[in-house]
C-alpha cells in the first residue's frame, strides 16, 4: 500500500498524521503513529496469501448435540443461521446475518451482533461503523472480500441494539464455532467488549484483555482484543489506541509467516 493511501485510511479513521514539512526526512505517513517499523508487513498482509474463494471449501465433520457427526459446508451452515428459531430473537429480526468475505481468509474478524442496517441488509459491519472497520482493515492492508472474514457471535439483532442475553449467546455461538472449524484462520480479531468477552469465556474488562495474544480452540489460534468501530465512533479519542491494536495483531500474523 503507498503512503498516500495509507494516509487517507489513517485519516478517515481519524487517526492524526504527521506530515513532514521537508517530505524527503520521511514519506511514509505511519511515522506519525510509529508504524514505520512495520512496514515489511504489507508483504505478509498480500492477496497472494489467501485468494478469492471459489466457493467449494472442504467440508469438516463436527458433532451435533447428540454426539452423532455430521458434515458442515458454507451453504448448509448459513441455511442453518438462515432458518434459525433457537431464540427469541428470530421473531423480530429481519433476516439472519451469517457473515461476509473470503472463506479462505487467513484473518477472522469477530463482532459482538447486527445492528438495523446489518439486519435490514444481511451483511455485518455495514452503515457508519462498518465504514470506519474497513478503513481500520485497509490500514493494515486487510479488506473484506479479499484476505479476511467478518462474523458476528449474534447471528439475529437484539432488539434496541441491547446487550446479547446469555441464552441468546449459548444458541447461537456454536454457529461461530462451525464457522471458524470451516474457515481455520490464522489470526482472530475481536472487536468489542461482547465479542471478547464471549470468546474468551471471561468477564474481564475490554482494557486489561488488549495488548495481548490469547489463543482460542482446540488450534490454539492467536486471538487479538479491540474496541468495537461504534464505540470509537462515540469516543474518537481511543481511535489511537485501535490503531496499536491493529499493528499488534499485524505483527503477530508477521510472526507466524516469518520468511513471508
Amino acid at each position: 500500500m503507498d503512503a498516500l493511501r495509507r494516509n487517507q485510511y489513517l485519516q478517515t479513521m481519524g487517526v492524526d498524521v504527521w506530515v513532514p514539512r521537508h517530505p524527503a526526512a520521511a514519506t511514509d505517513p505511519a511515522i506519525a503513529t510509529g508504524a514505520g517499523r512495520d512496514a515489511p508487513a504489507r508483504e505478509a498482509l498480500s492477496p497472494s496469501h489467501s485468494a478469492p474463494s471459489s466457493g467449494t471449501a472442504s467440508p469438516v465433520t463436527v458433532s451435533v448435540a447428540d454426539g452423532s457427526p455430521t458434515v458442515t459446508t458454507w451453504e448448509s451452515l448459513r441455511s442453518e443461521v438462515l432458518a434459525c428459531t433457537k431464540c427469541a430473537l428470530h421473531g423480530s429480526r429481519t433476516q439472519g446475518v451469517f457473515g461476509v468475505g473470503n472463506r479462505e481468509a487467513q484473518w477472522l474478524v469477530v463482532g459482538e451482533a447486527p445492528g438495523a442496517e446489518e439486519d435490514r441488509r444481511g451483511e455485518p459491519f455495514v452503515g457508519r461503523a462498518g465504514h470506519l472497520l474497513d478503513a481500520m482493515l485497509k490500514a493494515i492492508g486487510l479488506s473484506r472480500g479479499r484476505n479476511v472474514y467478518i462474523a458476528n457471535v449474534l447471528k439475529s439483532r437484539p432488539p434496541g441494539n441491547r446487550d446479547p442475553k446469555p441464552e441468546e449467546v449459548a444458541a447461537c455461538l456454536p454457529y461461530l464455532m462451525r464457522q471458524i472449524e470451516l474457515l481455520r484462520p490464522r489470526v482472530m480479531l475481536a472487536v468489542g467488549r461482547i465479542a471478547a468477552q464471549n470468546l474468551l469465556a471471561t468477564d474481564t474488562p475490554l482494557g486489561r484483555l488488549r495488548g495481548k495474544v490469547h489463543h482460542f480452540g482446540e488450534l490454539n489460534t492467536p486471538l487479538i482484543v479491540t474496541y468495537h468501530p461504534a464505540y470509537l465512533l462515540r469516543t474518537p479519542g481511543d481511535k489511537r489506541k485501535a490503531w496499536e491494536d491493529l499493528k499488534f495483531a499485524r505483527s503477530v500474523f508477521q510472526g507466524l509467516n516469518p520468511t513471508q
